[in-house]
């Protein structure tokens, strides 16, 4: 069977298969770019396998090319990598290897295109197209991929043991690939998963969070989430979300099963967001269930705090994953500590105070808190569900409002520590912390409005109340100061 080669691409194929005849090594196509364009997928990565020095042939290629594009080289995996028209172009040596039992490290040899597909993860991955003179556009399909592309079924090339032994990392890329492209696995293959599941603990935690994110970026990544679950690797990786699978039933009165209730939640999100951050809040939001559940005779299951311990549980499974520590750990633990305050004010009279601390604490993120939140009603009930909708509807109407009245949007106090510490002329000290405190408290319950001079105000009198006095009063502070 001839591929079809796009025309922009057949000058970059040909010049390819040019440059590995001068070489005398075998050149052809492989992977993802075969797959994809199979299946009509757009993609700008192209796999080049020779039968010789991958390096050379790269290095062969950018002589002849112009202006002279940069490659980038990786010896110590005998990788190329360049960029040309728009296309990054990844051209390594066909090579057959071998693992041990303690080690993804592989013994690597030089080897035969059947040697190299024998070593991809998936029948599919394994689809070639020759660039060679006489069989130029020719698929090699030595595992009957072509068919598992029409069957939308993902199977190992070799027996599941050995695909998964060798390289355990392919046990996540074929769920993340049956998320994304919509296909089931071979019953075999997710068998060979679920036994080789413990190998996984030898990958490093980079590479399991880069598949992981992959997961979370599909338009249904509960579709990967279950799988990982059933396999029994999301206990090994995630166990924290695992955690929340099950029911459980005392008096004739059960729980939601708050597992699948967070990937409901998860993929509500993925349809209003692409913020893979706020992904991440979904999928941990309601991480500390467990810990907190409780049963009490007249009221039934409860969970008190678990926004709060969910919370504090954020930066482990960060570290533990090797995620970001900085700025997006934070708005993660924010999204988790403040999920349940949006639905609390739709169900009571709602009042300025209560709105004006719901925008101070979520800030600039308030739009995705209640993304957040409203994905989090999965209830089947109509009547219900357009309740609560209702609930965010108004909220949302009194949030304008305050937000208009007060100038809460973004806001921050108009009296500073600096400005506390020059009044007084004293030093950075809990006193500083503890009278703008009190002044922030004044502005959100109401009891002064959010302009400087009655916040200056407000500051001399618990200044005096800890035995300050004031060497500075509000006309000393010029307007540029003020708002700066």
């Amino acid at each position: 069977m001839l591929f079809s080669i796009l025309p922009h691409e057949r000058r970059i194929f040909n010049l390819i298969g040019q440059c590995a005849r001068e070489l005398n090594v075998p050149a052809y196509v492989i992977g993802g770019y075969v797959r994809d364009r199979l299946l009509g997928r757009a993609t700008k990565d192209i796999d080049i396998v020779c039968v010789g020095d991958g390096i050379h042939l790269a290095e062969h290629m950018a002589s002849k090319l112009s202006p002279t594009p940069k490659i980038v080289v990786f010896r110590r995996f005998g990788t190329a990598m360049l960029r040309h028209e728009g296309m990054e172009i990844e051209f390594v040596g066909a090579r057959r290897e071998s693992y041990r039992d303690d080690s993804r490290k592989p013994e690597v040899e030089q080897g035969t295109l059947e040697d190299d597909q024998n070593r991809r993860d998936l029948t599919i991955n394994a689809l070639a197209v020759s660039l060679n003179e006489d069989t130029f556009g020719q698929i090699v399909d030595p595992f009957g991929g072509l068919e598992h592309l029409e069957q939308k079924l993902l199977k190992t090339p070799l027996d599941p043991g050995s695909t998964f032994s060798d390289d355990p990392l392919r046990m996540l890329r074929v769920i993340r690939f049956a998320n994304q492209l919509g296909f089931s696995i071979e019953p075999n293959t997710f068998r060979g998963i679920v036994k080789y599941k413990s190998r996984i603990h030898i990958i490093s935690k980079e590479r399991i969070t880069t598949e992981l994110e992959k997961i979370l970026q599909t338009q249904d990544p509960s579709t990967g989430f279950k799988l990982l679950f059933d396999s029994g690797l999301l206990q090994l990786i995630l166990p924290e979300v695992a955690a929340l699978q099950g029911v459980e039933d005392r008096n004739g009165r059960g729980h939601k099963d708050n597992f699948y209730h967070t990937l409901e939640v998860l993929d509500n999100v993925c349809k209003k967001s692409n913020n893979i951050w706020l992904r991440w809040s979904a999928l941990l939001h309601d991480i500390a269930k467990p810990a907190t559940k409780r049963f009490d005779k007249d009221t039934g299951w409860t969970f008190h705090g678990h926004e709060w311990l969910g919370a504090k549980m954020v930066p482990k499974i960060f570290r533990n994953l090797r995620l970001s520590l900085g700025s997006e750990m934070e708005y993660v633990q924010k999204m988790v500590r403040l999920h349940l305050r949006p639905i609390s004010l739709t169900k009571e009279q709602v009042t300025d105070s209560a709105v004006r601390r719901l925008l101070f604490d979520a800030g600039p993120d308030i739009e995705d808190l209640l993304k957040l939140c409203e994905s989090d009603i999965t209830t089947k009930n109509p009547r219900k569900m357009a309740r609560y909708l209702e609930g965010y509807e108004y909220l949302k109407e009194r949030m304008a409002g305050v937000s208009e009245a007060d100038r809460m949007r973004l806001w921050q106090p108009p009296i500073t520590g600096e400005v506390i510490m020059e009044t007084f002329d004293i030093q950075p000290s809990k006193d500083v912390g503890t009278i703008k405190t009190a002044v922030r408290e004044a502005i959100l319950d109401g009891e002064i409005s959010n302009e400087f001079e009655e916040a200056f105000q407000r500051m001399l009198e618990e200044g005096a109340k800890i035995g300050l006095k004031p060497l500075k009063s509000a006309a000393d502070f010029s307007t540029s100061r003020i708002s700066s």
